[in-house]
């Protein structure tokens, strides 16, 4: 394969970022807060994909899920406000159960990507799905060097993720149609910023480019 970063198993991850009904579903945060759902619906085919290749090739598979406390204790005042002023505050009823609080319906994944067993799920209080996580331990334990990334949002938890990645040295995919920004304008320049500079923020794919790669290494049949 003539990409300079390869798809190999043993040191690749696919990182799936917060395919919860809290942000794809009716009456979840991101639907109480006005944003578009359909645009993070129309992801789950192509996340389906990039799942069903990644396991069959042996990748290590890690899904995230941005939620709080029962309590509250982990939700910063700040972003508590934030919520407040986007009309969905976390914490309060919806029709899901509690805005973005673990345990509750919302804070679940869309059926559709509901992770296998031994599969490795990280709950994360931050937009980052390496902040007050244990993300960074479990991928040098398994010696990952390079993250395959997909998810909602493009610009929020997809970009914090992707930018602490670099910062701690991992080489990183971000698969341009398997992700969805909150607003179609932010779609384009959120993926443009990751090529500048020569890739600062690594290389941006499509699904199939990916699916293909992922493909090549699965193992041929006797």
């Amino acid at each position: 394969m003539s990409d300079p970063l390869q798809l190999e198993p043993a040191t690749t991850a696919l990182v799936v970022i917060d395919m919860q009904r809290d942000f794809c579903s009716p009456g979840g945060y991101a639907h109480q807060a006005g944003l578009d759902i359909a645009r993070m619906q129309v992801v789950v085919g192509q996340v389906q994909r990039l799942l069903g290749a990644a396991r069959a090739a042996g990748l290590l598979v890690i899904h995230t899920r941005e939620g709080h406390l029962p309590d509250l204790s982990d939700c910063p005042p700040v972003k508590m406000a934030r919520s407040v002023s986007a009309g969905a505050p976390i914490g309060s009823a919806g029709p899901l159960g509690r805005l973005l609080v673990r345990g509750e319906q919302g804070h679940d994944f869309v059926p559709a990507l509901r992770p296998l067993a031994g599969e490795h799920v990280i709950d994360k209080p931050g937009y980052s799905a390496f902040h007050m996580t244990a993300l960074a331990p479990l991928l040098n334990a398994f010696g990952i060097r390079r993250l395959v990334l997909c998810g909602v949002t493009t610009e929020v938890c997809v970009h914090s993720t992707l930018r602490e990645a670099v910062d701690r040295g991992f080489e990183c995919i971000t698969i341009g149609d398997a992700t969805a920004a909150s607003q179609a304008e932010l779609q384009a320049p959120a993926l443009a910023m990751i090529a500048v500079e020569g890739g600062i923020f690594g290389q941006v794919w499509d699904t199939h480019r990916c699916v293909s790669a992922m493909e090549v290494q699965q193992p041929v049949a006797p």
